[in-house]
């Protein structure tokens, strides 16, 4: 299988474009990160930042130089501005900041937009493209490789085409490789763009590349149409962050590429890490994974209905577009009230429990997760009580680790302010009867410390378990007492993570179901 040449490129923007998200705010190490998990994905050209004016970018562009950051397979790239109306090339701060960044490609924005060049530049068109035509011949006299960002291109050559084909015609004459069409305001649709691109191509000759942002939720569909119209440059960011809606995502358009259109964009076997880039690069990003995001989200090869999972249980192919490993995802089956036999026995195969024959116990599980959901149960995020609900209603569980005699949990309220909660528990363990007190700093996490040092003494494993995330969420629409809550609880042992879930009017009752579940589970794997 043939891998990525020059013939076409992905260019991510996720360090520049994608770093104007609302809330996102890389660090220089954070910044070499994202690069270092881009290039081992396998992009061609990785957009750095624009040094000169921004100090953080100008420091990773150093860095980068010094030696810090060592691509295998993509180039790296600095963004900034052709020269200013009236300034010399040479004398441009910007422009030299563009040569001291050393890296090998520039990317230049520049005006396209007849309204743009006149009312922002307040220039008039022949001084703009002169701008684009020394900025570009300087620079590749300079020996970089150029590529002009032609901004606002679809609006400008709406109301004005020669303006803006001669911005392309001026980057060209200059030496640039690439002219990258911009949909710098969001707003196109995929017919209208495609067949702009397939004119500009037309017209032209030109190598055409797009920028497409995501104002109209088209951004990847923009992007597949310019591709499928001739572009052979497209420009994306990690899991579509950037200003406003966001840009064109990395993921969705190399997914498609690839899998719709059968274009070898990235190195063999890269397509296979689109998952685990897509996660890291959010974990680094500080936001959470987007669970919905086609081909890279948890949710992207869920399913829900019963009708799906009795389909699927006779082949995955007939609800999946394609194989879920493929992008180096899972397929998931989620079990809740609108779930079906055919669900619980596809969840049983996930928990290596073979149900063939045992129709009577599997209808009894069904009947019991869906009771339990009517009260406000939820087993799709909870696969570990799932499985320790289908095991006990097919006599597979074995006698749990410890057994509760009672718990008590008070809030004290001290003189100084201060406000600690404690917990006693008295539990059954390994033929003892043991009581434990704790204080935490609220009721679930005394509550927690309380069983931890009731059980620990007997359960050895017990000290690899930490609580990792906890969520809370009233379910009714009833106000104060009268509200039923849901908890979440996810554990992990260092090497494995599992959630379970707890369901009550009282919120600690629901903390403690959570809580139980998490250990049980610990016990009947620990092996």
């Amino acid at each position: 299988m043939a891998g990525p040449t020059d013939d076409f490129h992905v260019y991510d923007t996720t360090l520049r474009d994608g770093a104007q998200r609302e809330g996102i705010s890389y660090s220089v190490t954070d910044k070499l990160a994202v690069a270092r998990l881009l290039d081992g994905l396998g992009v061609g050209f990785i957009e750095g930042g624009w040094p000169g004016a921004l100090p953080k970018d100008t420091e990773f562009f150093a860095r980068a130089a010094a030696g810090d950051l060592e691509l295998k397979h993509a180039k790296l790239v600095a963004f900034g501005a052709t020269r200013k109306a009236g300034v010399r090339v040479e004398e441009d701060l910007q422009v030299k900041a563009l040569l001291d960044s050393q890296a090998p490609v520039v990317t230049l924005v520049a005006k396209s937009d007849l309204r743009h060049i006149e009312r922002a530049l307040r220039t008039d068109t022949e001084e703009n493209e002169r701008m684009v035509r020394d900025t570009v011949r300087f620079l590749v006299e300079h020996g970089r490789r150029v590529f002009l960002d032609a901004e606002h291109f679809f609006d400008g050559y709406a109301f004005s085409p020669d303006t803006s084909l001669k911005v392309l015609e001026s980057a060209v004459e200059g030496g640039a490789d690439v002219v990258v069409l911009c949909d710098t305001n969001g707003g196109q649709l995929p017919l209208k763009l495609a067949e702009t691109v397939a004119e500009v191509v037309e017209k032209t000759g030109f190598r055409v590349g797009i920028h497409c942002q995501d104002d109209t939720s088209c951004a990847v569909a923009n992007t597949l149409a310019a591709v499928q119209a001739g572009a052979t440059h497209v420009q994306c960011t990690a899991n579509g962050y950037g200003e406003r809606a966001g840009n064109a995502d990395l993921f969705a358009v190399v997914g498609n590429l690839v899998t719709k259109l059968g274009m070898e964009v990235l190195p063999t076997g890269a397509l296979a890490e689109l998952t685990r880039v897509s996660h890291a690069l959010a974990e680094i990003a500080n936001i959470a994974p987007d669970t919905h995001q086609a081909y890279v989200g948890s949710s992207a090869f869920a399913h829900k209905a019963g009708l799906h999972a009795s389909a699927i249980k006779v082949d995955p192919e007939l609800y999946n577009h394609i194989d879920p490993d493929i992008v180096g995802n899972d397929m998931r089956v989620l079990v809740t009230e609108m779930a079906g036999r055919a669900s619980l026995e596809l969840k049983g195969r996930e928990f290596g429990m073979d149900l063939t024959g045992r129709s009577t116990e599997v209808g009894s599980a069904l009947k019991r997760v869906k009771e339990l959901e009517a009260k406000g149960w939820s087993f799709e995020a909870a696969d570990a009580s799932l499985e320790l609900l289908l095991r006990n209603e097919l006599s597979e569980l074995d006698t749990p680790p410890f057994t509760l005699e009672s718990y008590r949990v008070v809030l004290d309220h001290r003189s100084d302010g201060e406000i600690v909660s404690e917990a006693t528990v008295k539990v059954h363990v390994a033929g003892e009867r043991v009581i434990a007190t704790a204080e935490g700093n609220g009721p679930v996490h005394a509550l927690d410390a309380a069983l931890r040092k009731a059980l620990l003494p007997h359960l050895s494993w017990l000290d690899t378990v930490e609580l990792a995330d906890y969520k809370v969420r009233i379910l009714t629409e009833h106000p104060g007492t009268d509200a039923v809550t849901r908890v979440l609880v996810e554990s992990t042992d260092g090497e494995r993570e599992w959630t379970t879930v707890g369901v009550h009017g009282n919120i600690v009752e629901a903390s403690w179901l959570a809580l139980c579940d998490a250990l049980v589970h610990k016990s009947m794997r620990k092996l």
